[in-house]
């Protein structure tokens, strides 16, 4: 095939015909991908079905911890897991840039089909297109999932009660810095990476430990802060947090303090926000912390009674102050 993505390649004719049947088809591979038709037809288990669907737009697309196939993967199944699914399959397509590298292409391809074999959730149908140099900066991803539901599964923003534990799988604030660090080349003594990584497993463990738990969130754009006040609202209730029990990585926070920027407003791919009844919060956290994506999780507050639906912490200095919505815009791109 040619270096580089020509507009040809999505012409329809022999150039679509070899990137489709040498690229995607090979590292894709299963039996509906392989009926070859503009449709995936298969057997839909019993049970109730979550969709999500989601466009993943990140620069660059390739930064430490992970790339932007990987990302489309993961971003889809922990959107399905939020609500209690399990993922039965994927779809994906691709809006390409004039001038990619096939090269580059490639490694996103494979990132994307490795992440989905480890998730075990198929890519069964999708489509590719190329838009002129400058149009689509290398290449974009939209995804659609599918999971199966339990019937005793009932998660749901507007869930959370008076007295509920707010717990938190682990360190916040990674994805969004190592993309910020990446792209902008900023030189940091130690790595930052991004914790993009499928949490469907997990989210079963804590189904099991917590057969009461009100809800789940992933605090991607907007970070901590915005899946708070989201939950918040959708609940008519407060939320109150302590700063301390929150775990942030000291590369994070270092690198937080230096830019003038807030780890509870910066973006994460793998980690989730879980509003519990209080006695069963510390059977949950045993059971997040025996798994490898949930070993950092810690209670970091307490769902309170507040019409006005404020976020607040209490600081490390001892002083408390809500914590909003980001303003503006922190962080462009990162997912």
């Amino acid at each position: 095939m040619d270096e580089r993505i020509t507009l040809s390649h999505g012409g329809g004719g022999r150039a679509t015909n070899r990137l489709v049947n040498e690229l995607f088809w090979p590292a894709f591979d299963n039996a509906l991908l392989a009926q070859g038709n503009d449709q995936a037809i298969m057997g839909v288990p019993q049970g109730r079905i979550a969709m999500t669907t989601d466009s993943f737009v990140v620069k660059p697309l390739v930064f430490p911890g992970g790339d932007i196939g990987s990302l489309a993967v993961y971003g889809t199944v922990n959107d399905l897991a939020m609500g209690g699914a399990q993922p039965f399959c994927l779809a994906a397509a691709f809006i390409m840039e004039e001038g990619l590298a096939m090269a580059t292409l490639r490694d996103v391809v494979a990132s994307m089909a490795q992440a989905a074999r480890r998730c075990g959730v198929p890519i069964v149908t999708g489509d590719t297109k190329v838009v002129e140099h400058g149009k689509g900066d290398g290449l974009f991803i939209t995804t659609t999932g599918l999971g199966l539901v339990p019937q005793d599964v009932q998660l749901d923003a507007g869930n959370c009660r008076p007295g509920d534990a707010i717990i938190l799988s682990g360190s916040i604030g990674d994805h969004g810095m190592a993309i910020l660090a990446q792209r902008e080349h900023l030189g940091f003594e130690t790595t930052l990476r991004s914790d993009s990584a499928p949490l469907h497993e997990l989210v079963a463990v804590m189904l099991r430990a917590a057969p009461t738990l009100r809800c789940l969130r992933d605090p991607t754009r907007g970070g901590l802060a915005a899946t708070l006040n989201e939950l918040a609202h959708a609940s008519c209730v407060g939320m109150h947090i302590q700063e301390q029990a929150i775990p942030v990585h000291e590369a994070v926070r270092s690198a937080c303090e230096l830019l003038g920027l807030e780890a509870v407003h910066v973006a994460n791919e793998g980690k989730l926000v879980a509003i519990c009844p209080p006695q069963e919060a510390e059977g949950l956290l045993a059971a997040m912390r025996a798994h490898p994506l949930g070993s950092q999780a810690a209670w970091i507050g307490t769902v309170v009674e507040d019409s006005a639906c404020w976020v607040s912490m209490a600081t490390t200095l001892g002083g408390e102050r809500l914590i909003d919505w980001l303003s503006g815009e922190q962080l462009p791109r990162i997912c």
